[in-house]
């Protein structure tokens, strides 16, 4: 079972990054490095793909391979900036993102988080949580197009998840210009008795700044 004592440190770096709110970061000359394009609203240009594990009773089955047409909906804007360990200096992007069924319009994914830029390193850092009780920390070099990872203390649940459908990995593939974004994903989950790789691709276009 994983070890969730890091889960506090999760919850207060969130609350943290929300506290440290200055009129410095949103500042028009905060660099916000290969992030600053984000700032704005964005929706997919067409239909993305999910793949999911089927629910009990569902067409597919149990566990079995569920592919969901989908459309997103995600609002960036600048929100704060924060120095861990007196060394490191971090500039956050809030965001909040939606996913809606294709066939009728249905939310089915929440999803709440900051996109965190680390200047002096050249990391980039995806820390967001689901309402499933579950937060990830992704992380990797910064550029316009990145690969972020959750390294091995990088995810917290909830007991019930960890039991249940634990999330064991997760890796997504970004690529961010001026007026697009296409990303791609994969959330490797061990759920109903058996691993599953839960996979995500969209390309979004901004539509308000």
């Amino acid at each position: 079972m994983k070890n969730l004592n890091y889960l506090p440190a999760i919850i207060l770096t969130s609350i943290a990054l929300s506290l440290s709110f200055t009129g410095q970061a949103v500042a028009q000359n905060v660099d916000f490095g290969p992030l600053q394009p984000l700032i704005g609203s964005w929706k997919t240009v067409s239909p993305g793909v999910d793949i999911a594990p089927g629910r009990t009773g569902s067409n597919v089955g149990e566990g079995g391979t569920a592919v969901e047409a989908f459309y997103e909906i995600r609002t960036y804007e600048a929100a704060a900036d924060a120095v861990n360990a007196s060394d490191q200096s971090l500039v956050a992007i809030y965001y909040k993102l939606e996913v809606f069924r294709q066939r009728d319009d249905a939310k089915f994914h929440d999803q709440r988080g900051y996109m965190i830029y680390d200047q002096k390193n050249q990391m980039v850092y995806n820390s967001f949580c689901v309402p499933r009780a579950v937060c990830v920390t992704a992380e990797g070099k910064a550029g316009k197009k990145m690969t972020l990872t959750a390294p091995s203390r990088g995810i917290g649940e909830s007991t019930y998840m960890t039991e249940n459908a634990t999330t064991q990995g997760f890796s997504m593939t970004m690529e961010i210009s001026e007026k697009t974004l296409s990303y791609s994903q994969t959330t490797k989950l061990n759920i109903y008795g058996k691993d599953f790789s839960h996979t995500d691709a969209a390309t979004l276009e901004k539509v308000n700044e």
